[in-house]
């Protein structure tokens, strides 16, 4: 139990006694570093109901806690707070409940409960998964990893977008200027060798522009005509048409790129339970516009064209067919939800990890399924995030320029390794191990450089900054992780009894309290989908060990009982390290 589900019942039962009254909620926060004391209460919401001063009040609330509340030692009242100090038999007790719980935080799975699904990555089938698909992989996986451990069953998908004029475009350019490259006779990922033909095209369609437009054509008529973008159409028309030739191609070059996203996935350490594919699930949805005709949900235009008028609902009006009967990405992605409930029944709600330009996209999807009855709808969210930026600036695709997420994950670990070789920590290691450990360093760093990050912000990512050895960095959380485990291997004696006769000391009584808080961190994570709130709560757990650390000999005590506490209390803070970084995806070195 937490100190205020504690506190809260003997302070609501103090107030009765002492005032004759009663209050709906006891405010409580953390107490201040130049207090003593544990955990605050703020008074000044009771002076609603109990006429007197505020420090008065306090006093006699605190005198009764000490009285009556076991856990209670002593108090102290600054104005309208009352500072409250836990004895350290409460803190001892909850730690010796937990030390040996190897999934201490995370709360076992309700299989009465509904579960979540999760879609994150979700790339075209054109190019490779760069930089701005890290922050969207990085984040999806981390959000279902953490509402797993907040007790829920979780399902983690992606829908490939494996259709289309952009599809089209690398299959012309590969047909015209691949000469027969394949992956294998290159030596090239898939999707670098399909989005070399992207770039391809666009090259060629640029040239061919500029051709028209020498010939007299204005620019808008050299796009709409230039031969390689009406091969394209064709062949979209092609595929569409279910032409042997061209879906026998689609499918070679989408596989090409399907294994290469799946070393991508490897390397960066993330899974998916399923997988939708657009050229499936474009079709989905056209039967729930005919449903939704009927109910009087949408309206049909005079030339055929079905719309939901969403206005009085402070947003537009929204075409979900257009008038000769094709779907609309809205259609698609109504069917497609509607489509995974059907696959997964325990369903019961949606996070879509997708980028902030989609914002009003998702506001508008969201709100025609609960038009449409569905009560999951309700249990829908955005994943909004902002963009991913280097300090080189921007980048675009159809140019080649954007930052490859293969190039980024080596250039992060090759930075790992210079900062290390640098620093000149690695003695002893063999080529092996440092290969090893310069991936670890360099792909958390990468991983933890974003998610520290609220999901909302626009990042700009500097990779040196990130392999910094010092402050809110991961290199500097790994070196804490692995130092614990150098005093633990160092440890001579058995540290597996309780300690008896403990007098704690502050630094020892505050890292508990930093322990206490796991829990209800991954809680607020799950249900704010934010990372971050991880992130940053182990870099205060790192910075309050390494506190502890300076503080208190732990190896060199001349007290046994001491020193069995003390590595008792590091194993705890490195095991809730490594816990909160796998939910961020983030591995932990023995040694460093």
């Amino acid at each position: 139990m937490s100190l205020s589900s504690i506190l809260t019942p003997e302070i609501t039962n103090a107030i009765g006694v002492l005032f004759g009254t009663s209050i709906d909620k006891i405010e409580f926060q953390a107490t201040r570093r130049d207090f003593e004391g544990d955990i605050t209460m703020v008074i000044f919401p009771l002076l609603k109901q109990i006429k007197s001063n505020p420090v008065e009040i306090g006093n006699k609330i605190g005198r009764y806690l000490v009285d009556n509340v076991t856990e209670v030692s002593s108090f102290n009242v600054v104005s309208g707070f009352l500072n409250i100090v836990i004895s350290d038999k409460y803190y001892l007790d909850f730690f010796n409940g937990i030390k040996a719980d190897e999934k201490f935080g995370s709360v076992t799975i309700d299989v009465n409960e509904k579960a979540i699904m999760v879609e994150y990555s979700s790339p075209n089938t054109n190019k490779p998964l760069h930089l701005g698909h890290v922050r969207n992989v990085l984040l999806g996986y981390s959000v279902a990893e953490i509402i797993k451990a907040s007790g829920k069953k979780v399902y983690k998908t992606q829908i490939i977008n494996d259709r289309g004029i952009h599809i089209c475009k690398s299959m012309i350019a590969w047909e015209k200027f691949g000469n027969g490259e394949t992956p294998e006779s290159t030596g090239l990922k898939g999707d670098k060798l399909v989005g070399n033909a992207y770039v391809a095209f666009d090259k060629e369609y640029k040239k061919q522009i500029g051709e028209l437009v020498a010939e007299g054509k204005s620019e808008d008529e050299a796009k709409k005509s230039a031969p390689i973008m009406l091969e394209a159409q064709q062949m979209l028309l092609d595929w569409e048409a279910g032409k042997p030739d061209v879906i026998a191609l689609w499918k070679k070059m989408n596989q090409w790129v399907y294994d290469g996203f799946e070393q991508t996935y490897n390397t960066i350490g993330v899974n998916f339970d399923s997988y939708y594919y657009e050229s499936n699930t474009y079709l989905l949805g056209k039967e729930v516009v005919q449903f939704g005709l009927e109910k009087g949900i949408f309206e049909k235009d005079p030339d055929g064209s079905v719309w939901i008028d969403l206005t009085k609902d402070g947003l537009d009006r929204k075409i979900v067919l257009r008038s000769d009967g094709t779907a609309v990405y809205m259609t698609q992605d109504i069917g497609t939800a509607i489509q995974r409930v059907k696959d997964f029944p325990d369903v019961g709600g949606m996070v879509y990890t997708v980028g902030n330009e989609q914002d009003y996209h998702f506001k508008v999807l969201f709100l025609i399924l609960k038009k449409l009855g569905f009560d999951w709808a309700e249990s829908l969210f955005h994943l909004s995030y902002g963009m991913v930026d280097l300090p080189s600036g921007k980048m675009k695709s159809r140019e080649g320029t954007v930052v490859d997420a293969d190039d980024l994950m080596a250039e992060m670990t090759e930075t790992a390794q210079k900062i290390a070789e640098e620093l000149g920590k690695l003695d002893g290691y063999s080529d092996a191990e440092k290969a090893a450990l310069y991936k670890t360093i360099g792909l958390g760093a990468l991983k933890y450089y974003i998610l520290k990050v609220d999901p909302k912000k626009r990042i700009l990512f500097d990779p040196k900054e990130s392999v910094d050895f010092q402050g809110n960095t991961v290199p500097f959380i790994q070196y804490t992780y692995a130092r614990i485990q150098s005093i633990i291997r160092k440890a001579d004696f058995d540290f597996s009894t309780t300690a008896e006769n403990i007098v704690l000391h502050e630094k020892e009584k505050e890292l508990i309290k930093q322990i206490e808080l796991y829990p209800e961190i991954i809680q607020n994570a799950a249900q704010n989908h934010s990372p971050a709130l991880i992130a940053n709560y182990v870099y205060d757990l790192v910075k309050e060990y390494n506190s502890f650390y300076q503080a208190v000999p732990i190896l060199g005590s001349d007290k046994m009982n001491e020193k069995i506490f003390r590595v008792q209390l590091s194993k705890k803070v490195a095991d809730t390290i490594a816990s909160a970084f796998a939910l961020l995806g983030i591995q932990v070195p023995a040694r460093m």
